[in-house]
């Protein structure tokens, strides 16, 4: 995150050039600024490919994980209308999805285990020789197990929540999935790491962390308000056959009509975003006496054309069932130019 990068850096010994605040220290040259913004540019980008490791496998081993579980509770029938499903097809066997899902899990909790969740050193030592804390980093550990955790207890089923008494948790089927998807694909998948880099690299106090990471926390929330709109028309197409499984999701629960309102919410409300970002971002801009890029948060608006159709025939349309499989993707696509516009936006205002 652009904004996470700019106040720690500024927190080195000097301040970007033009800053109305910051370290109190001398004015960085646009030269030593760059320089500095490059340094911490390369420092991020293992940490990020590294989160981004993690995060891929726990999304692989949930998948596969709701695979297989969706076809021994029932949900996954001849009578489905979604996409193909390995095991539902018999291209795989319940205990080959399985297979596959627990070595995805293994190998996120190896890349947690040994990148993500031991503290760097330098900054343990930096907080002075009387600390008697942790060597790891007890919110990322909680993020790690929580995530591993939680692949499983999507959809539940016997394996392996049964094998301790968990076989009937289910987070899809109670009708929490919508908030599961809002908090870990998209509130954790965004500050995972703007975090890391303040913890390991910048070395950021705990009590500062809150107001550091605040600009990605906002960030996270057009980004989480898509990855739901996702599962929110995977359950409207869903919702004739995950009734008699008894998956009770949010579709189910309050039927279509309710669905394409939230779908309808959640896609406008991620351009709604845009809006109090440029408004804020000019304001702060304009009291500080910067140069006004605030423009750049409008970036995301580009993707809009792509969102028209979807709404049209998700919120709008008279599509259901299978109809709806070609606006499952369509919402992804349209989650991922947004993000990267989002990202151009960033990188262009840093």
């Amino acid at each position: 995150n652009s904004d996470l990068l700019r106040q720690t850096q500024t927190g080195r010994g000097c301040d970007a050039p033009g800053a109305t605040g910051g370290t109190g220290g001398d004015m960085c040259s646009a030269n030593d600024y760059e320089e500095m913004k490059a340094t911490a540019t390369a420092a991020i980008l293992p940490l990020a490919i590294q989160f981004a490791i993690f995060a891929g496998l726990i999304q692989i081993s949930t998948n596969l994980h709701n695979d297989y579980a969706d076809f021994v509770k029932g949900a996954d029938t001849d009578k489905r209308v979604g996409h193909a499903r390995a095991t539902q097809k018999g291209w795989l066997t319940p205990y080959e999805t399985c297979r596959g899902c627990v070595l995805c899990l293994l190998g996120a909790l190896l890349v947690g285990m040994h990148y993500l969740i031991p503290m760097n050193n330098q900054c343990v030592e930096g907080i002075g020789e009387t600390f008697n804390g942790p060597r790891y980093d007890p919110i990322m550990a909680f993020i790690v197990l929580s995530s591993l955790f939680n692949a499983v207890a999507y959809t539940g089923g016997p394996f392996p929540l049964g094998y301790i008494g968990l076989g009937g948790v289910s987070i899809g089927y109670s009708g929490l999935g919508d908030l599961f998807v809002f908090i870990y694909f998209g509130i954790v998948a965004t500050i995972g790491a703007p975090y890391l880099y303040a913890t390991k690299v910048a070395c950021v106090q705990q009590d500062q962390i809150p107001h550091l990471l605040y600009p990605s926390l906002l960030r996270s929330l057009p980004i989480g308000f898509l990855a739901t709109a996702i599962i929110v028309v995977n359950n409207l197409r869903d919702r004739h056959t995950d009734i008699h499984a008894g998956k009770r999701t949010m579709a189910v629960r309050f039927g279509g009509t309710f669905a394409k309102m939230e779908y309808f919410l959640l896609v406008v409300g991620s351009y709604g975003c845009c809006i109090y970002f440029w408004i804020f971002s000019g304001m702060e801009q304009h009291d500080a006496g910067a140069s006004d890029d605030s423009w750049t948060t409008l970036l995301p608006f580009l993707s809009f054309p792509m969102a028209i159709p979807q709404l049209k025939a998700v919120a709008f349309g008279g599509k259901d069932g299978q109809a709806l499989n070609e606006h499952v993707g369509g919402t992804a696509k349209l989650q991922m130019i947004y993000c990267i516009l989002m990202s151009f936006g960033l990188i262009i205002s840093s």
